[in-house]
């Protein structure tokens, strides 16, 4: 059940684009007359868990939150791809599972024997560098990640005892791409490796908004519009949007392409038009 409120906004895992395509539709619904940073919880996956702690941080509008996805990226810092390799291991992994779990345990073993271009302190570092404010906001705010000996979802929050920056650098600690983090004493991964969005975790609350970048699901892994499914059977009224057509060719071929996280940003805001109603409606008391 939820701790507090009614409303929950899920935001989802997709990389530097899923980063930029959020805010710009949040930003876009803004426009329209929807603010969803009133919402009574902030579940983060990933990416997700950047754009929540900056939306609750309390530091930054909307729209200066989107003007921050079209500036420039700060000079060399090191990109992150996932290659064809690592991508063929995520397949395997994913057809020798049965449950995300399995997946997690499999993928938490790649993570740890994975070569990465920065350790663990540099890409802690990166992360404290893209965040508005390194403590948790005053507003509830959830953020997901795998442990990479269990496999299992946990979830972070002000009360966890866990900072902020370590609780979104193991969110977003992508295997094989960049290094697991430490936190309480275990090793994690990223937290969009369960589900993409995680909006299982917004049941209980009557009125919930899905922003997924990516809408993908498998055998193992549930889609947001799955979980969704399953939170409108138990009640509550849903709206989930996720990339359209303009939108996925904004993206590109790799999600972590930080020159593709422009394109992706006005790209979520020209769409969030065509949900507004839909999520207005969704929101509304």
């Amino acid at each position: 059940m939820p701790e507090t409120g009614t409303t929950a906004l899920v935001l989802g895992a997709g990389g530097l684009t899923g980063t930029g395509w959020e805010v710009g539709v949040l930003h876009g619904l803004a426009e329209a007359g929807v603010d969803l940073s009133t919402a009574s919880v902030v579940i983060g996956s990933s990416a997700g868990s950047a754009v929540g702690a900056d939306l609750l941080s309390g530091g930054e509008s909307l729209a200066g939150l989107y003007e921050r996805q079209l500036a420039d990226p700060p000079p060399g810092r090191p990109a992150g791809r996932l290659g064809p390799a690592t991508l063929l291991r995520y397949t395997a992994a994913v057809l020798a599972s049965r449950t995300p779990e399995a997946y997690g345990r499999r993928l938490g073993r790649l993570a740890l024997a994975a070569r990465t271009p920065v350790g663990e302190a540099a890409r802690r570092e990166m992360i404290a560098a893209r965040l508005l404010h390194h403590e948790w906001p005053g507003r509830p705010l959830r953020v997901t990640a795998v442990d990479a000996a269990t496999g299992e979802l946990h979830t972070f929050d002000k009360d966890s005892g866990v900072p902020l920056v370590d609780a979104v650098t193991a969110s977003c600690a992508i295997p094989g791409v960049w290094p697991a983090a430490t936190a309480q004493g275990r090793t994690w991964i990223d937290g969009g490796l369960h589900s993409t969005a995680n909006a299982h975790l917004a049941a209980g609350y009557e009125r919930v908004v899905v922003v997924a970048p990516s809408a993908s699901g498998n055998k193992v892994i549930h889609s947001p519009r799955a979980q969704a499914a399953r939170l409108r059977d138990a009640g509550a009224r849903v709206a989930v949007i996720t990339p359209d057509a303009a939108a996925r060719r904004a993206f590109g071929r790799n999600p972590l392409d930080p020159a593709r996280r422009v394109p992706a940003a006005r790209a979520g805001r020209a769409q969030a038009a065509a949900h507004a109603r839909a999520v207005a409606a969704v929101w509304a008391q």
